[in-house]
């Protein structure tokens, strides 16, 4: 008998495959993504100092969105966007945490794009 094996554990699988080459630098940090059922998180690190240079979610109180859709996720990818130029960071490296390239992740994406954020 086969084992059903859920998304949630083959998007695990693939974000950890997807990890091991892409990495972010000083030079070029990583923009990593993930969606919870309610919220939209989004930060840019640096993957050589193990650390985060900006962030935003819609957790915090001017983001403040129900349920993580389509249009919270381009208000999380305007502001992440706004707060990687404002700390003169135009290139990034996308990561899409092992979810599909389309809906949401495409949305934020796409917002990130229009903002200024090259990738």
């Amino acid at each position: 008998m086969m084992a059903t094996i859920d998304r949630k554990t083959t998007r695990r699988r693939v974000h950890h495959r997807i990890r091991k080459t892409l990495r972010g630098s000083a030079a070029r940090p990583r923009l990593a993504v993930h969606f919870s059922n309610t919220k939209v998180y989004a930060q840019i690190i640096n993957d050589d100092e193990s650390r985060t240079i900006v962030a935003a979610s819609t957790a915090e109180k001017s983001l403040a969105g129900v349920h993580a859709n389509i249009a919270n996720a381009v208000k999380v990818g305007e502001a992440i966007a706004e707060r990687a130029l404002a700390a003169n960071i135009t290139n990034v490296v996308f990561d899409r945490g092992g979810f599909f390239y389309t809906g949401k992740v495409k949305a934020l994406a796409d917002a990130a794009r229009a903002k200024g954020l090259q990738f």
